[in-house]
């Protein structure tokens, strides 16, 4: 089953008040995956006298002057990023400013300790538990509006396609001037509204689109599973349709990424975020779902292409984008220590990739912003990035292992509140894989009203669109179960020949 990520929230986009049985369930799943509760009490005094101390190795440069903003979801209080962009020329300068994390964690320090023990922010429905004490993620760590912050900052010379010139990353003091989200700056878009930073990341965004499909990449924009309260008071879960605002920001992130892998496979030292290319099976049960759900795909167009055509606002191709994860499996951490890997590449990126834009919530990017800006600056990597290199692959993985099972088994929570009523009624599923080792009687089916996935008992093939009953909708258990009641009323393989 892959990861999903499930919102508790009503239609106005307020936190959902879930039910006593939902909250005692997301307790108990966190601690069956050993999250981990409060910080220790040495890990906030060390926190805490970071956040007060004037005696940081803050950066000399100054570039409190730009007008950096962040673009964010509404409420975020954790923000590693600002951006800024300018036109040069015929093309375009896009600064983007990650806060300087590292200045405030002391290596082989007590922040630094519990932060490989975590790995990664973890998010459930109802709460969220953060990779560092709040006083530096959400405090001076945090690029809020107006405050003077530490940052590493990556200038970057796109030409009028959006291609990339000349790039570097320093480090700087920044201000942003401005906390905005990414609806906000989608009207102000479209409305016609939109000035400076983000009249301008409308532009470049679709270009550095077009640049991902030139170059073979496809860019996966997972549908966010968000959980409501129909007026009756019972629950339902659909797909939110991502904001073009929202890729043209991963667009910036990715841009980033790609800059700081070509600085470490330059000088052959870092950490790359790495994917293989999608087995050819798996692009064929894809083809197949694709066709059971009614959608075309044309022969010769490759899938990050189709993912493009998808139209954000249908059903039935938000299941297709969410079904998309089978595609994007097998990800992981490979360092570069003196010579370049054989696997460097991230297949869905299409070129070299690392983690360097989100320190606050991954520990991975601590290390990869200080390695870049040292290569930059003609200076040594320090020794305690070095030593921490060859640990980080498998801290990163646990920490992905973790924080996937807590989002699985929440999911599977609210969908089982969701249809918890509905036991016995029988519904029309889209059989989109087979789970565990592809054994028959064991499969993967989609709904698309309500927006869940699960698994179903009974023989089907990948792409048939079936009867099933839904036999078991336990809460306390995080299961949801049906069992197909019908022979197959489409095969999808039968329209998949292209």
């Amino acid at each position: 089953m892959p990861t999903r990520h499930i919102s508790a929230q009503t239609s106005g986009r307020e936190p959902l008040d879930v039910t006593d049985a939902l909250r005692q369930r997301f307790a108990q799943i966190r601690e069956e995956f050993d999250v981990p509760t409060e910080f220790p009490s040495d890990v906030l005094a060390e926190a805490r006298a970071a956040a007060a101390s004037d005696q940081l190795d803050l950066p000399e440069r100054d570039e409190t002057a730009i007008p950096f903003i962040t673009i964010d979801p509404p409420g975020s209080m954790d923000l590693d990023q600002a951006i800024h962009i300018e036109e040069d020329g015929d093309g375009f300068r896009v600064r983007y400013a990650i806060t300087d994390l590292p200045v405030y964690v002391t290596p082989g320090g007590a922040i630094d300790r519990e932060a490989r023990g975590r790995g990664l922010t973890i998010y459930s429905p109802d709460q969220r538990t953060p990779l560092h004490p709040t006083e530096l993620s959400e405090g001076v760590a945090s690029l809020l509006p107006d405050q003077v912050c530490p940052a590493f900052v990556w200038d970057m010379r796109l030409g009028p396609d959006g291609a990339v010139g000349a790039a570097t990353v320093y480090r700087a003091m920044v201000r942003s001037v401005e906390r905005t989200d990414y609806q906000s700056v989608q009207d102000a878009v479209d409305n016609g509204t939109a000035e400076g930073t983000a009249a301008l990341l409308a532009r470049v965004g679709p270009l550095r689109i077009e640049r991902e499909l030139t170059r073979g990449g496809a860019s996966l924009p997972m549908p966010e599973q968000v959980v409501a309260r129909e007026a009756d008071g019972t629950y339902t879960v659909r797909f939110r349709p991502p904001l073009a605002a929202e890729e043209w920001n991963a667009q910036i992130s990715l841009l980033t990424g790609m800059v700081a892998a070509e600085i470490m496979l330059h000088h052959k030292v870092g950490i790359l975020r790495t994917l293989p290319p999608p087995a050819k099976g798996t692009v064929a049960r894809f083809r197949r779902s694709a066709a059971a759900a009614g959608v075309p795909w044309e022969k010769g167009v490759s899938y990050g292409a189709f993912l493009r055509t998808l139209n954000r606002e249908d059903p039935a191709h938000l299941g297709l984008i969410f079904e998309a994860t089978t595609l994007f499996r097998g990800s992981g951490y490979t360092v570069v220590d003196g010579a370049e890997p054989d696997q460097a590449v991230h297949a869905a990126v299409a070129k070299p990739y690392a983690h360097v834009t989100a320190p606050l919530r991954r520990l991975v990017d601590r290390f990869g912003l200080v390695i870049c800006a040292a290569l930059e600056a003609g200076e040594d990597v320090p020794e305690w990035v070095m030593e921490a290199l060859p640990t980080l692959p498998e801290i990163m993985s646990e920490a992905g292992r973790r924080a996937g099972g807590v989002e699985r088994a929440s999911a599977d929570a609210v969908e089982a509140a969701v249809l918890q009523d509905k036991v016995g009624e029988i519904f029309d599923v889209i059989v989109v894989d087979r789970a565990g080792n592809g054994k028959k009687g064991d499969l993967v089916v989609k709904l698309l009203d309500p927006a869940v996935i699960t698994r179903a008992g009974g023989e089907a093939e990948v792409g048939d669109t079936v009867d099933a009953e839904l036999t078991e909708a336990s809460v306390e258990r995080s299961t949801v179960r049906f069992e197909v009641t019908s022979h197959e009323q489409f095969h999808g393989s039968d329209q998949a020949s292209g």
